[in-house]
């Protein structure tokens, strides 16, 4: 037993006092921070936010050796009395992956809070918390956080978040398994405000979810109960997946949009689902994880990519959205797909595998290098579920099929698994699926969306083409991207230049720049670089398409119109 101990008591100084007591059984053991939070694939080096590490034994400090940035050993006596870790943590970054503590909340990935004791990994820990009056800690694990929360192992103790504050909790079921939603909204009271808006918000939520026990064919959710943590702040859109439950980010500007509540009850189940696949149907380089180092997961197209494909289609089964709304949303995302040049140079493998150091630190030439598994990922799993329903299948089917074969048993899959599921459907995905993943070179796209009476239309954009992205900050209109292969990066434009004017014109917003623009002229433009003026000869090309949209097929016969009908039920024989 590992006795664990948060002192919450001063917010303001968002400093977390932690604890830790056990029995040593070890004469020699390694304390080791966690350098990440499943389900975000970044070393995030919890430990810089560490100080004042002691370790105690009775009356007696002893030495932690440093080992490597994040690991300690110490050399304690097993016959002798109880050892306390002592240590603090400052929680300053309000992501739903890093701790944050202050006057209005907290928020405790524990894997950013606790150490990984040498020895004590599959003990159970149990969790106590120190608070401030009038606030109380949300968490799924069992018991209560005063008197203790109790976690079967380390594993479990970092799948279980902690929220704390006076935040408001509503309770609604699913399938007879108790849910929570616990709502913070940047300050007291505010949390109030999105179920003021949506007074059918539990009722939503509660169909959102049953549309995913669906699609897994399940009668009931995998967990045996499920905490939903909501921080509803200003400007945001995120959210991270647990066994037992879910942190979501979302701005109230967000909501205001069109399509906004939509696209929320699209985050709440693209999390949902996520308590199925990447938690419960796991690749097998997750099993177990390693917290200390990053693990190669050549499928994480499968985890994100299929969850993100079908996050859009949960609300329309769950009555929740229409086949218009489904449209306008896979079409946005089909669109910034074309529109990312990074897809012609990075295999969606690839993306996969190297998302340690790509996807979550992009910069400013990102775009042109790489495209997020996330995005190609429901590209092809678009591909996959159309290519399935062609010849009777679909791609719910071979979900189930996973789940059955390997989720239920927590047994990991490999790629190799995940292409064999899919050519038992059909028999030439055995050869087709590894080139998808393999290859830079799209899916044919067009050709299945245009078996269900889809096609993407191009929206030219309104001005000559130079592959330059810019925007006015500090008074200074500034390059901010410049393509590959481009006009803009042709004539030398860097990003970071400031553009300062055009055939003698001063640029003072992109939309002067857009305009003054001739297609196949060469054009003088003026930029500062490192407070030197540099003139540069730029010539535009024709307008590309600023962005594609998803629309039907006026002349689509009877047999494309029954598929899509197939298809948007998203599983077999039931219509939307």
């Amino acid at each position: 037993m590992v006795e664990v101990h948060l002192d919450l008591s001063d917010p303001a100084s968002h400093r977390v006092g932690v604890s830790l007591r056990l029995k040593p059984r070890l004469a020699r053991m390694r304390l080791q921070f966690p350098g990440w939070t499943p389900g975000s694939y970044l070393i995030r080096d919890y430990v810089r936010q560490l100080e004042g590490l002691e370790v105690h034994q009775g009356d007696h400090r002893l030495e932690a050796r440093l080992l490597s940035p994040a690991c300690w050993q110490i050399c304690p006596d097993p016959a002798g009395p109880e050892l306390e870790i002592r240590y603090a943590v400052m929680a300053i970054e309000l992501t739903v992956r890093t701790p944050h503590l202050d006057a209005d909340h907290g928020f405790l990935p524990l894997a950013g809070v606790v150490l990984e004791l040498e020895g004590e990994r599959w003990s159970t820990h149990r969790l106590r918390c120190s608070l401030i009056s009038g606030w109380q800690a949300f968490s799924s694990l069992p018991g209560d956080s005063s008197t203790g929360l109790e976690a079967r192992d380390f594993d479990q103790l970092l799948d279980s978040p902690l929220e704390v504050g006076p935040h408001p909790e509503w309770t609604f079921t699913v399938a007879d398994v108790p849910h929570r939603l616990v709502c913070w909204g940047g300050e007291s009271g505010r949390g109030m405000w999105l179920l003021e808006r949506f007074p059918d918000l539990l009722s939503d939520l509660e169909k959102v979810c049953m549309a995913c026990c669906r699609l897994m064919g399940v009668e009931r959710p995998a967990a045996e109960q499920y905490l939903l943590v909501l921080h509803l702040v200003d400007e945001g859109y995120g959210g991270l997946e647990h066994d037992d439950g879910t942190v979501l980010v979302y701005g109230r500007s967000n909501v205001a949009k069109a399509g906004g509540y939509r696209r929320f009850l699209q985050l709440v189940a693209h999390e949902y689902l996520h308590q199925w696949n990447v938690r419960r149907l796991r690749p097998v380089e997750l099993c177990p994880i390693d917290y200390h180092q990053p693990a190669i997961v050549p499928s994480l197209w499968f985890a994100e990519g299929v969850t993100s494909y079908v996050d859009q289609l949960l609300p329309l089964i769950a009555g929740l959205s229409s086949r218009d709304d489904l449209l306008e949303d896979l079409g946005a995302e089909l669109s910034r797909y074309r529109l990312t040049a990074g897809r012609s140079v990075q295999s969606l493998r690839c993306s996969s595998q190297e998302a340690w150091v790509k996807l979550y630190r992009p910069d400013a030439y990102s775009a042109d290098s790489q495209v997020s598994y996330y995005l190609k990922g429901a590209v092809v799993a678009l591909c996959l579920d159309l290519h399935l329903h062609a010849v009777g299948s679909c791609l719910a089917a071979v979900l189930q099929g996973l789940w059955c074969s390997h989720g239920r048993w927590g047994r990991g899959y490999t790629e190799a698994d995940l292409i064999e599921a899919f050519a038992q459907r059909s028999a030439d995905l055995h050869d087709r699926l590894p080139q998808w993943l393999q290859s830079v070179d799209d899916p044919d796209l067009d050709g299945y969306l245009n078996t269900v009476g889809l096609s993407l239309e191009p929206v030219a954009a309104s001005s000559a083409w130079i592959g330059l992205t810019a925007a006015v900050e500090s008074g200074q209109l500034l390059a901010r991207r410049v393509q590959r292969a481009s006009p803009a990066q042709q004539a030398g434009v860097m990003v970071g230049d400031e553009l300062v004017g055009l055939d003698g014109q001063r640029l003072r917003e992109p939309a002067q720049l857009a305009a003054a623009l001739r297609a196949g002229e060469l054009q003088e433009l003026l930029i500062t670089r490192r407070s030197q003026l540099r003139s540069l000869s730029i010539c535009s090309q024709a307008a590309r398409p600023e962005s594609f949209r998803l629309v039907a097929d006026p002349s689509a016969t009877a047999q494309q119109k029954a598929l899509q009908d197939r298809w948007l039920a998203l599983l077999p024989g039931v219509t939307p």
